[in-house]
């Protein structure tokens, strides 16, 4: 009698450990590791999480608009479930954008956006592979000396006679040497290293909101990435440009669509930092079309389905266009510019432009009067949809800046 009540004991407290793992699992995929909230508010509570904090909660505003605390998110009020941040923000307003801009931009050194074989009397060769230079490698000295450019390292290699250059790299943030040897090429007779380079870039995007503090501003919702290998371009400085749209390539299944537009060689500010939510920088003066102001809608706010987005496709400015939300994924990290689904539904924009196409990155999105986030991609195989970044995650990339 006793082993079998020791037995129906010991497969209980199992099946209980089971179903307390199983239940932690659940609630800790649901609870996201950042919350967001306005000053006042206090964290949603229900009788199976519990959030605690260090500190007592922010009841007003604050000169940098935000505040973060450190918190621990419990199931039951008493089993630790993991540790969480907490975004209090007051009901900061921005100017809302949806008007182009321009930019041109200088590297953080010279990237190698791609490596192939050079082909040589004795057949082909690939000196930059050989020396173990890679894709997305940052190239900052040559034989010890800083470089200029990238004209002034194809300079050197051309001119080195077939004997080995020392090259200074970065690779995620780690410097290495690599010794190369360029060849001469059968082609034409120049010496080279099997790789492409760049020093500098540019590119048109859409303004989402300007700060009406200081004119800084955040737009294009995604970084401008390398079109061959597809990576983050280390900034070291850009200039912001004036930009006049003069057309729309609509977009097609498998074929993105493109608003069309020129710099019109007018300088507007600086271009500060190149990330992965965004491009951020400052406006010398306001701009004349930064003409409403709203507050931020934060990610526990935003609802699936009907928001509006602001877009600019010729030359009588910015207009709103209704589109749908769905799949808002709240546990989207800070680092994400893919935070929710768009859906294009309104009839003009879908004439015009077939849904989503380049250029719309950064077209500001509300909903119930407030800035949401921002239009980033748009899905290759059906352009009337595409992704969307929280509004929250661009401005925790601006604030780094500060």
């Amino acid at each position: 009698m006793q082993a079998k009540i020791l037995k129906i004991t010991s497969v209980t407290l199992t099946v209980l450990m089971v179903m307390t793992a199983f239940i932690m699992g659940i609630a800790d995929l649901l609870v996201p590791e950042r919350l967001s909230y306005h000053f006042g508010e206090k964290p949603t509570e229900n009788v199976f999480i519990k959030i605690e904090t260090d500190n007592a909660l922010p009841v007003s505003a604050t000169p940098e608009h935000k505040m973060t605390l450190k918190g621990e998110a419990k199931l039951f009020g008493f089993l630790p479930l993991k540790k969480v941040s907490i975004d209090y923000y007051d009901d900061l307003c921005l100017y809302v954008g949806g008007f182009p801009f321009g930019v041109k931009f200088y590297t953080e050194g010279i990237v190698v956006v791609d490596i192939s074989a050079v082909e040589t009397e004795n057949g082909n060769s690939n000196p930059a592979h050989d020396a173990g230079i890679r894709e997305n490698d940052i190239i900052i000295k040559c034989n010890g000396e800083p470089l200029s450019g990238a004209e002034s390292l194809t300079k050197m290699i051309e001119s080195c006679n077939g004997n080995s250059l020392t090259l200074t790299c970065k690779r995620n943030g780690e410097e290495f040497e690599a010794s190369v040897t360029p060849v001469k090429s059968k082609e034409d007779g120049l010496y080279k290293t099997g790789m492409w380079i760049k020093d500098s870039g540019a590119g048109i995007g859409t303004v989402t909101y300007l700060s009406p503090d200081d004119n800084s501003f955040g737009g294009l919702g995604h970084g401008i990435c390398d079109p061959v290998s597809g990576a983050l371009m280390p900034m070291e400085k850009g200039n912001l440009m004036g930009v006049s749209i003069n057309g729309v390539k609509k977009g097609l299944v498998g074929e993105p669509g493109e608003i069309k537009g020129f710099f019109d060689g007018e300088k507007l500010g600086a271009v500060l930092k190149n990330t992965n939510c965004g491009v951020f920088g400052i406006y010398t003066e306001k701009p004349r079309e930064a003409q409403t102001l709203l507050p931020i809608g934060l990610k526990s706010e935003i609802q699936s389905g009907k928001a509006t987005v602001i877009c600019t496709l010729d030359e009588s400015g910015a207009k709103e266009y209704e589109i749908e939300l769905s799949a808002i994924n709240y546990s989207a990290s800070q680092e994400s510019n893919k935070c929710f689904t768009v859906k294009v539904t309104d009839p003009a924009l879908l004439e015009i432009t077939g849904g989503i196409v380049q250029g719309m990155s950064g077209s500001p999105i509300l909903q119930n009067g407030r800035i949401v986030g921002a239009v980033t991609h748009v899905f290759v195989n059906d352009p009337t949809r595409g992704y969307g970044i929280f509004i929250e995650n661009m401005l925790a990339e601006a604030e780094k800046i500060k």
